[in-house]
């Protein structure tokens, strides 16, 4: 499974995206994900807002939850798909970089998948937890 498959099913989608931000594949994670994504972050989370495009997305969450983050993970612990919606229950677990703190925050993904890739993500986090960690 890689890149645009319109024969994946939305599940096997969303968790393709996981293991290419895992890994740190980039490439792979931009091929899940359609061109026009809106990526939305939780209101109260670091990266607040709804990012739009790939590059957008990787440049406005991924990139900064390297430089702020080590060992910054997401563990997709449960999936609930319904058409072309799946929704992931799962966990954050990193460690800040500035102070040193370790944080683990329950969150869930709500996806939409089309055609093989990603149009919608939104956050709904534990965003205190994450907070509590920081500067």
């Amino acid at each position: 499974m890689t890149a645009a498959d319109p024969g994946r099913t939305p599940a096997q989608t969303v968790r393709l995206q996981y293991l290419a931000s895992a890994t740190g594949d980039m490439d792979l994670w931009r091929s899940v994900v359609a061109e026009d994504v809106e990526w939305t972050e939780s209101a109260g989370f670091p990266l607040a807002g709804t990012y739009r495009t790939p590059d957008g997305t990787v440049d406005g969450v991924f990139t900064k939850l390297a430089q702020e983050w080590d060992d910054w993970t997401t563990h997709d612990d449960t999936y609930v798909a319904d058409g072309e919606r799946v929704v992931v229950l799962a966990r954050y677990s990193a460690r800040n970089k500035d102070t040193g703190k370790t944080m683990q925050a329950r969150v869930a993904h709500s996806f939409i998948v089309r055609g093989g890739q990603i149009v919608r993500m939104e956050q709904i986090v534990d965003s205190a937890t994450v907070r509590a960690a920081m500067p």
